[in-house]
């Protein structure tokens, strides 16, 4: 007998051995058949899906919960355009705060819609003696008042309170970590978030680091919301590539540094595992530090590397010795040329053909670098929504000539690459099917083409956010499909993104959303189950 049938719906199951099922089977958490192999066994439970479509659950192969959830619960400027009305929301919440001396943290942080940086002068006549850290919506700057400048070490570059990359990572040391408990509700927040977009797992893009890490326990505090409920998802955790450390293995072992007792890629279960080591070559092109070959258009500078390049290829050459999947993030070219070149050396001294090794973002690459990443075997983990949300400053800062190289979609394709989507959550909107929809059509919030020839069928955008991410996170046995055996993982919507306009696929309805089975998550009730 079955736990469960599904039936009278459009299963879209992205398994070319049977692509299209219109009843399906479920047992213990599991796929046991499609369509005639079980509309004739007995089930406890027989759901009439009502002419739904459903398709396997979406993969968010980049995201980062605690930091979503901790946002969304942090007082924000966002939308503010005008310096005035930023520092009237800063003064409030300081009159709101603790204690004088303590921390205040401020959300939604974007020189481009104020037109220049805040500065720390500007935030000390509003601060009434709080530290002030204002968040730059990139992950990849801050701006801090005097308070805080005070406290840094001797020699930390910074522009009148502008903080960018390892010295935002300053700055965020002097803190205390947030508390497990903390950490864990954030997350709960955010997983929840995910699953009603149709999430049903993801990849967490760096724990416990300087840059983008909460607390040196942060794993800790996964392991907590599982334990106790906050979960509903599956998260594969990557680890911030400033965690290892020299280990004195054997020397058969050819581990020169190694995360504790040698945890690496893999470890856990099938809720929440150890995923990829994160290594971050470069900032990010809101904050204008993504690494490029040549200067962005309008200014003097063309990014900035994280660190020394052979320092950055030394680390990543090192997690590939360690048995690490790798996670590099690399936005600008700059940045991928080293992280291709590091590979290389890595799979040269240690050939690991089944390694997967990732470049996060690939945001900028040249037509001359394609080639390489098919050869290396290397996924490209891209974040479509950037397109929309940030595509018209994108454009402009990259020019005429490199425009059409940002976020691409049908390059990578054509030359064999792995095409993983994701969403970077909460740089910009978390959904899916938005996303899905933009990888299609390149447009941008204005209606600007970016990159046209970029764009890819709504098949193979699917195909990024299940097949694809499942393949780049290990998880091809169990996700990305609607095949038997694998997790019955699955997502419910009120339309076939195949069947309406390109236009309409963002604001598809996701009614259900499954995990092991179980509906973890729905938007509305469905008519009629029997």
């Amino acid at each position: 007998m079955l736990c469960t049938r599904l039936t009278n719906a459009r299963f879209l199951t992205m398994d070319p051995d049977h692509p299209v099922a219109h009843d399906l089977g479920i047992w213990r958490g599991r796929i046991v058949g499609l369509d005639e192999a079980v509309t004739s066994l007995p089930a406890r439970e027989v759901i009439d899906l009502q002419g739904a479509t459903v398709l396997p659950g979406f993969i968010d192969a980049h995201v980062h919960l605690a930091w979503t959830g901790l946002k969304a619960d942090t007082v924000s400027i966002a939308g503010r355009t005008r310096i005035e009305d930023v520092l009237a929301v800063v003064a409030q919440a300081a009159d709101r705060a603790g204690p004088p001396g303590g921390w205040l943290s401020i959300a939604g942080y974007d020189q481009r819609a104020l037109g220049r940086h805040l500065t720390a002068a500007e935030l000390d006549t509003v601060s009434a003696g709080r530290k002030v850290f204002l968040l730059h919506d990139s992950g990849h700057g801050c701006v801090v008042n005097s308070a805080v400048l005070d406290l840094l070490p001797a020699g930390i570059p910074h522009e009148n309170g502008f903080l960018a990359e390892g010295a935002m990572g300053a700055a965020r040391a002097l803190r205390l970590p947030y508390s497990q408990r903390e950490l864990a509700e954030a997350i709960g927040r955010a997983a929840r978030t995910a699953l009603s977009e149709g999430v049903t797992a993801c990849a967490e893009a760096g724990i416990g680091g300087a840059l983008f890490g909460h607390s040196p326990v942060e794993l800790g505090a996964y392991q907590l919301a599982r334990e106790e409920g906050l979960l509903p998802l599956r998260v594969q955790l990557m680890v911030a590539a400033d965690r290892l450390g020299p280990v004195a293995a054997h020397r058969d072992d050819g581990i020169p540094r190694a995360l504790d007792l040698g945890l690496r890629t893999g470890f856990g279960g099938d809720r929440l595992s150890v995923g990829a080591l994160k290594v971050y070559t470069d900032g990010g092109m809101m904050a204008r530090t993504a690494a490029l070959s040549r200067p962005y258009e309008g200014l003097d500078h063309a990014g900035q590397l994280q660190d020394d390049p052979g320092v950055l290829a030394d680390t990543i050459v090192a997690g590939h010795l360690a048995g690490w999947q790798l996670a590099v993030h690399a936005i600008g070219d700059r940045a991928a040329d080293l992280a291709l070149d590091a590979l290389e050396r890595a799979q040269r001294l240690r050939p690991r053909p089944g390694a997967r090794h990732r470049i996060e973002h690939a945001g900028l690459i040249r037509p001359d670098q394609l080639p390489r990443f098919a050869r290396l075997g290397v996924s490209a983990v891209v974040q479509p929504s950037f397109l929309r949300h940030f595509g018209d400053d994108y454009a402009a800062v990259m020019g005429a000539e490199r425009a059409p190289w940002l976020y691409r979609g049908r390059a990578f394709l054509d030359h064999g690459i792995p095409l993983v989507g994701s969403s970077d959550r909460p740089v910009t909107d978390g959904s899916p099917l938005r996303a899905v929809q933009f990888m299609v059509e390149r447009t941008s919030g204005s209606g600007q083409v970016i990159g046209p020839d970029e764009g890819v069928t709504v098949d193979e955008a699917l195909r990024a956010y299940t097949v694809a991410g499942a393949f780049a996170c290990h998880w091809e046995d169990t996700l990305g499909s609607l095949t038997p055996g694998k997790a019955a993982d699955l997502v419910v919507l009120g339309d076939d993104p195949r069947r309406v306009d390109p236009s309409r696929i963002g604001d598809i309805e996701v009614v259900a959303t499954y995990v092991d089975g179980g509906e973890a998550g729905s938007n509305r009730s469905l008519p009629d189950w029997t």
